[in-house]
């Protein structure tokens, strides 16, 4: 990883790592819970080996960003106007933006919101979905009760239900995926992570490092990076889904940028067949799977990963 930097992007002071000439084609990478910036880290090298101009920061709330306390500081314009900000503080006035996880929440909503900043768009596991009927945390109690992880998170107590036992959330939170066949077999359950998570201390723990898809080094640099800043802005994300449905009411979903979809086969979080909407959504849309791996898609496949990023970059946005 290049070292960080800290930037002011307005409201916040960022924690944000740059690779790669500073003439590329800007692109900026967003991660998602529970990581950093450095989940992107092989990104970063193949990328700005390429000729990419590369922005990773650790989101607000995470790492050595800043993280606010109130709740209502990390919704979805708060957000969007961090790396919008980024992007004013560099200089540069469009990148392609690409996001994984809750990243790719952001993305494909700042996507909507403020198009003109993008040259292009690429979903890493999240794909863009039309705005829901509901508020999003009634379609998860629905589908997983009270003790859906999203619906629990709404409880501000959760902010220290993992603190002290950082190594072992890491552990479980990078578990192997399940395999494809299986998905649709999956119980409701599988949503409740704080109970699997308790049920995985009380078994003890991580029995191999093979049931495990980030290797150990690694794995103490995030629980070391959790113990310090706590969990709490992490889920300040998670408690506005519902605010930020209520700002997305009225906003155009279709997207004009070109924009990529890279699914994961075995992710039961965010399962390929989630992806069917953007044909719908997208003018102009590149789709991949990549098999046989699960929700960490830098970690499980991150040669394949940057291959199909960089195909498609240097197809739709070369350099020079």
């Amino acid at each position: 990883m290049p070292p960080a930097q800290r930037i002011d992007v307005g409201e916040v002071t960022l924690s944000v790592h740059l690779a790669g000439p500073e003439d590329g084609v800007p692109v900026l990478l967003m991660h998602g819970w529970p990581e950093l910036a450095l989940s992107w880290a092989q990104q970063i090298e193949d990328l700005a080996k390429a000729g990419y101009r590369v922005i990773a920061a650790d989101n607000r709330g995470f790492g050595a960003s800043d993280a606010l306390h109130p709740v209502e500081a990390y919704g979805v314009d708060h957000l969007v106007g961090d790396f919008t900000g980024l992007l004013d503080a560099l200089g540069i006035e469009k990148a392609v933006w690409v996001g994984h996880d809750w990243g790719g929440i952001l993305m494909w909503h700042a996507a909507c919101l403020v198009p003109e900043r993008f040259l292009g768009a690429i979903g890493v596991n999240t794909p863009h979905l039309p705005r829901g009927s509901v508020p999003p945390t009634e379609v998860f109690r629905e589908r997983g009760g009270e003790d859906h992880y999203i619906v629990a998170f709404q409880d501000e107590a959760m902010d220290e239900f993992f603190a002290g036992r950082e190594e072992d959330f890491f552990a479980f939170s990078f578990a192997g995926p399940a395999p494809s066949a299986d998905l649709d077999k999956l119980p409701d359950s599988i949503t409740h992570l704080p109970k699997r998570f308790d049920n995985f201390v009380a078994r003890g723990g991580l029995k191999s490092e093979d049931d495990c898809v980030v290797p150990p080094e690694v794995r103490k640099v995030y629980a070391e990076t959790y113990a310090r800043t706590g969990f709490r802005g992490g889920m300040n994300w998670y408690r506005n889904f519902d605010a930020n449905w209520e700002r997305l009411g009225g906003v155009d979903h279709r997207l004009s940028m070109p924009c990529q979809m890279i699914s994961a086969e075995c992710d039961y979080m965010l399962p390929p067949k989630l992806a069917g909407w953007m044909p719908m959504l997208c003018k102009d849309l590149d789709m991949n799977v990549i098999e046989d791996i699960g929700h960490w898609t830098q970690y499980e496949a991150p040669t394949e990963l940057s291959e199909l990023m960089l195909g498609w970059l240097q197809t739709r946005f070369p350099n020079g």
